[in-house]
């Protein structure tokens, strides 16, 4: 090899050398300011003072469980102060401003679906939500002044229907859908579900998703027993199918023919964060309606369907 090759070599290697000389001296140094500036900017007072208010406002989530009383009760997500974003905002100002506090919701460790298959009565006690339950099977008269009122609100509600109900009247079925409020299943033919076997019981709800499905192109996930009656059985077959068993907690009892004033007032005595209001398509319900959702609202209810209600989403 030339003595001129040989030195061009050693020439490239020196140049070489120098570059990742240079390179890696440069590296140590922006890590350096890296980390400096990330302990600084942790040592901030603003960031300590976002990091205080977080200790003291930060809200645990609340896990789905079985209560005793009430089974299955969905959980509720929690809230807490994101503090590199709400240091962002407030930095450029450099004083701390709680209207600039950025929050996120945390999820909570177990869910609605984690636990066995249990009837619901309630959403969660902390969710200021609460939900109309609508069964029909009847009271077609009583139908437009009742999606009127709820349209005058801005309320969606959940529907179930009855499955025979649906093949009669398809066209209210389709209306009521395209109104925006939520469908469940009421069964097929207002059986006692306490008194059908397992296979009558699972002829009942598909039947009715059946028809449901093919009137307005939907399978419901929420199943509500006739009259309220059912057995573990019943809760069973309906998970099987991909559906929660759905009862209530306050009752209108507008079958009774109550008043219509004698209806809300035993109404809204009654409701509280997670309730869930049962009424059906009837003369009390069209003319108290108005004045229940008013008097609720007022109370500082949101209103929503039951998948809203479910949800472990805050509405803070």
């Amino acid at each position: 090899m030339s003595k001129h090759n040989t030195r061009r070599r050693l020439t490239r290697k020196r140049y070489t050398l120098q570059i990742i000389m240079f390179v890696s001296v440069f590296l140590l140094t922006v890590g350096s300011f890296v980390l400096l500036t990330s302990a600084d900017f942790k040592t901030d007072s603003l960031y300590q003072e976002i990091q205080n208010y977080s200790k003291q406002h930060d809200i645990k989530p609340i896990d789905a469980k079985v209560d005793r009383v009430w089974k299955a009760i969905p959980g509720y997500n929690g809230l807490i102060v994101n503090i590199k974003a709400s240091y962002e905002k407030m930095k450029k100002e450099g004083v701390f401003n709680k209207n600039k506090i950025v929050y996120k919701e945390i999820s909570p460790n177990v869910h609605l679906d984690d636990l066995d298959p249990q009837p619901i009565y309630r959403g969660n006690p902390e969710k200021p939500m609460v939900t109309l339950l609508i069964n029909v099977a009847w009271g077609n008269e009583y139908i437009p002044a009742i999606l009127k009122t709820l349209n005058t609100h801005q309320v969606k509600a959940t529907f179930f229907f009855d499955g025979s109900w649906v093949k009669k009247n398809p066209d209210i079925a389709k209306m009521i859908s395209k109104e925006g409020h939520e469908i469940g299943n009421h069964a097929y033919s207002h059986p006692d579900l306490n008194q059908r076997s397992r296979i009558e019981t699972l002829e009942e709800i598909k039947k009715t998703n059946d028809v449901i499905q093919a009137t307005i192109g939907m399978k419901p996930k929420w199943f509500a027993p006739p009259s309220g009656s059912f057995n573990q059985e019943t809760i069973n077959v309906a998970h099987e199918l991909e559906m929660k068993t759905i009862l209530w907690t306050v009752d209108t009892v507008d079958w009774k023919k109550p008043s219509p004033s004698e209806m809300v007032t035993r109404v809204v005595t009654k409701v509280e964060n997670g309730s869930m209001i049962l009424m059906h398509p009837t003369e009390p319900v069209a003319e108290g309606l108005d004045s229940m959702i008013s008097t609720i609202k007022a109370k500082g209810y949101q209103l929503g369907t039951v998948s809203d209600l479910m949800s472990e989403k805050r509405i803070d």
